[in-house]
């Protein structure tokens, strides 16, 4: 069976807690669950269905047996893998205080874009079907690339830094 990665977003230490989500997904059906990280990051194994309707699943699932559910996005493991292994951000001039992050859509862009897209320190580098590449540095007012990514894909997306990606491909 194929192994998946729920990519959860707006989840924190705060508002969900890591071994209610785990209870969750198994009382759904998903096998050999485990989260990664306390920022709404679940991988499991699952039978083989669209990414999309996994996520309605999940999404439903989340409000029948917690609190509160959290919008969805996944992928599968196998394709994360190959994510971390081609490292997209190679070929792009990075400066060495700049964090990389994946910004995941919920659906490919419809429009064109002219990149890079810069704002305060954060660059849109590159879009790939339903994926976004982005490097920002640090801010004092905390991480204003989120409001570049919204202003440019929407709010149906969720963000992971490269180091998390890299954890939750092979969870």
């Amino acid at each position: 069976m194929p192994r998946y990665v729920a990519l959860l977003r707006g989840v924190s230490p705060m508002n969900a807690k890591m071994a209610d989500l785990k209870a969750c997904f198994e009382k759904i059906g998903c096998t050999e669950v485990k989260t990664v990280l306390s920022s709404g990051n679940v991988a499991f194994t699952g039978d083989p269905r669209p990414e999309s309707d996994w996520a309605k699943h999940l999404e439903s699932g989340m409000a029948k047996h917690l609190p509160r559910s959290f919008p969805v996005l996944v992928r599968s493991s196998e394709h994360l893998l190959a994510l971390v292994k081609r490292d997209p951000f190679t070929g792009f001039d990075l400066l060495p205080d700049e964090k990389r992050v994946v910004t995941f859509l919920g659906a490919p862009h419809p429009g064109q874009l002219a990149l890079p897209i810069t704002q305060e320190g954060a660059r849109i580098l590159a879009l790939e079907g339903e994926e976004a590449f982005t490097v920002y540095i640090p801010h004092a007012r905390g991480p204003v690339f989120m409001a570049l990514i919204e202003k440019t894909l929407g709010k149906r997306v969720t963000t992971r830094t490269w180091d998390t990606l890299k954890k939750c491909a092979v969870a």
